[in-house]
């Protein structure tokens, strides 16, 4: 059985230093979006990878125990756990693009980008056709 020598422990400690930053600028977690109208948080949405893409879905809606109203038929009373409102966001750099996402208030289907703004902040823009014809949410990671 072979010892560590200290070159190579130097060596897998240089490797995790790299490796952890790389890992924390991901979008993959649990975030808090923001009511672009009042500031008041709304609700938690898991960000998760399946098949090499991003997908977001509900995981509450706040303050806990809310019901969805002024919402689209679909959506209207419900309580929108495990509806998946983010779909198919692509690694573009440093960014997420191709993807869609829905707005449960009207249940439009917008085309979606999404971009790291530090470690806890997240930019998710909605837009149709052009990037210019949309909105931005700041969301905010849930530690």
């Amino acid at each position: 059985m072979k010892t560590l020598t200290s070159s190579r422990i130097l060596g897998l400690l240089a490797l995790l230093a790299f490796a952890l930053p790389a890992m924390a600028q991901s979008p993959i977690g649990t975030w808090r979006t923001i009511d672009d109208d009042d500031g008041e948080p709304k609700s938690h949405i898991e960000i998760y990878e399946q098949g090499g893409s991003l997908f977001g879905r509900v995981l509450k809606l706040l303050p806990e125990g809310r019901l969805c109203e002024d919402c689209a038929d679909q959506f209207e009373g419900s309580d929108m756990r495990g509806v998946v409102v983010l779909r198919d966001m692509e690694p573009d750099g440093n960014k997420w693009s191709g993807g869609t996402i829905i707005d449960p208030k009207n249940g439009r289907t917008y085309r979606c980008k999404m971009e790291l703004d530090g470690p806890n902040r997240l930019k998710v823009r909605g837009y149709l056709g052009i990037s210019l014809l949309g909105r931005t949410q700041v969301w905010e990671r849930v530690q």
